[in-house]
C-alpha cells in the first residue's frame, strides 16, 4: 500500500501542481507580450517625434527658401540696373537735367539691395578670394604675375546666397601662372 499511496499522493501533487505551472506559463506569456506592447509604444512615440521634427524642419525650410526661384529672377533685374548706373559716364552724373534720374537710380538700387538683405540674400564675395567651387565658377584662366594662381583676379558676374544656400554662382575669371 505504500507504494499505491505514493503514486497517489504523487498524482495528486502533479495535479495539484500542473494548474499553477499553466497558470506560471501564462503569466511568463503575458508580461512578455506587455513587453513587447510598451515596445511598440516606445517605437511608435520615437517615430511620431522623428515624424513632427522633420515637418517642422520641413516648414521652417520652406518659409526659409520660399522665394528661392522669385529672387533667382529678381537677380537679373538687379544686375540691370547695376550696369546701367555703372554706364552713366561722370559728366552726365553732374549734369542737372540727369542728377534726378542718376539719384532715382541710385535710390532704387539702395532699396533692393535693402530687401535682398531684409529676406536673407547676399553677395558673395569674389575679387582677390580662393576659387570656391562651391560658391564660384570659373570662366577663364587668366595670366598674372601679380596674383597666386587659383585666385580670383575678376568677376563677370556676382554671385548671391540665400540665407546658407547657393541662389547663383559667381561667374569669376582665375588666376594663373604667368608664362
Amino acid at each position: 500500500m505504500t507504494d499505491e499511496n505514493t503514486t497517489e499522493n504523487l498524482r495528486d501533487e502533479t495535479a495539484e501542481t500542473a494548474p499553477e505551472v499553466a497558470e506560471h506559463d501564462r503569466v511568463g506569456e503575458l508580461e512578455n507580450a506587455l513587453a513587447e506592447a510598451k515596445q511598440q509604444v516606445l517605437y511608435a512615440q520615437a517615430e511620431v517625434q522623428n515624424m513632427r521634427r522633420r515637418a517642422e524642419k520641413d516648414a521652417a525650410d520652406a518659409r526659409a527658401y520660399a522665394a528661392t526661384s522669385f529672387a533667382r529672377d529678381v537677380l537679373s533685374v538687379s544686375d540691370n540696373l547695376e550696369r546701367g548706373l555703372a554706364a552713366i559716364p561722370a559728366d552726365l552724373r553732374e549734369d542737372e537735367k540727369m542728377k534726378g534720374l542718376v539719384a532715382g537710380l541710385d535710390a532704387t538700387m539702395r532699396e533692393l539691395a535693402n530687401v535682398f538683405q531684409r529676406h536673407g540674400i547676399t553677395r558673395i564675395a569674389a575679387l582677390g578670394e580662393k576659387l570656391d567651387p562651391n560658391r564660384h565658377q570659373a570662366m577663364m584662366e587668366v595670366p598674372s604675375a601679380d596674383a597666386e594662381p587659383g585666385t580670383i583676379v575678376q568677376e563677370m558676374q556676382s554671385g548671391w546666397m540665400i540665407r546658407d544656400r547657393l541662389l547663383r554662382p559667381a561667374l569669376v575669371g582665375v588666376a594663373k601662372a604667368a608664362g
